[in-house]
């Protein structure tokens, strides 16, 4: 993997944004259902992102429901930051996450996160996984037509494999894949390396393992190196590893928003992104 890169990544070879962005999962209420206690805070977490030079925010319709979505759209102008949400998971008053699609649900979810994001179409629309009750390839269809009907700009996909990404490539233009990775968990390594040869950017989702990262003495030592935390070294890592990558840390925080966009000026040796980079299996 190249160490060197550009700070920005061009999605969809025209959309231009700062490769460490924010995932506004976290923004909603406790089990990532309902609001959060204080509304006003999350619009201040929103603010401060972009006040930092955050200019691409991932959310999606099921984180709330609806809620994440409605606070990027009340927090934020929508020439401030590329948003990318995602369709295809329903989640319940239980806490379930529901594999769900099909075209007339798709159509209708496209129109219902325009109104909230308050946009007049959506940067980037991500299927948010494959496994849903239509057959791939028909869901991956209506996302292009939605980007002929001007609704959506860029199509992505999320928790992929190299093989449902080549299907994916076979039927729309895929401006970015969106996997869970990390400096401990580096399964999708291989859906990583195809997106790096297509020049198709990688969101890392959980970029420092929601807090519990494998290669922690590792981790510890280098953060000591570089009077930093442990986080921000595993998201400096994530960074460094890939011209392609695009970390979307997420946090209910201005404190911890703060901590992790400070990641970006982490400049890790050879040395060190080797050390990190082994597998521990």
């Amino acid at each position: 993997m190249v160490e060197n890169q550009s700070d920005t990544f061009e999605v969809g070879g025209e959309l231009t944004v700062n490769r460490l962005g924010y995932g506004a999962m976290r923004l909603t209420g406790e089990d990532i259902i309902g609001p959060p206690d204080d509304e006003a805070v999350a619009h201040d977490v929103l603010r401060r992102a972009v006040e930092l030079g955050v200019d691409f925010i991932d959310t999606a319709d099921s984180y709330g429901p609806g809620v994440s979505e409605r606070l990027i759209g009340e927090a934020l102008d929508p020439e401030e930051a590329v948003v990318a949400t995602k369709a295809g998971l329903l989640r319940n008053a239980s806490g379930d996450w529901i594999p769900h699609g099909g075209s007339d649900y798709v159509r209708n979810q496209v129109l219902c996160s325009i109104d909230r994001l308050g946009v007049e179409s959506i940067d980037l629309y991500q299927l948010h996984t494959p496994d849903v009750d239509a057959p791939f390839e028909d869901v991956l269809q209506t996302f292009g037509e939605l980007q002929d009907d001007g609704l959506v700009d860029h199509v992505g996909v999320s928790n992929v494999s190299v093989e449902q990404l080549d299907q994916a490539r076979d039927v729309v233009d895929v401006a970015t894949v969106q996997n869970n990775y990390n400096v401990g968990n580096r399964e999708h390594e291989d859906v990583l390396e195809a997106c790096e040869d297509a020049g198709i950017g990688f969101m890392a989702y959980f970029p420092i393992g929601g807090g519990e990262l494998d290669k922690a003495d590792v981790l510890e030592d280098v953060a000591a190196n570089h009077d930093a935390t442990v986080r921000q070294v595993a998201l400096a890592w994530v960074l460094q590893h890939s011209p392609v990558t695009l970390p979307i840390p997420g946090t209910s925080s201005v404190e911890h928003l703060e901590e992790n966009i400070a990641a970006s000026a982490i400049e890790l040796s050879s040395e060190e992104m080797k050390r990190l980079g082994e597998r521990s299996d």
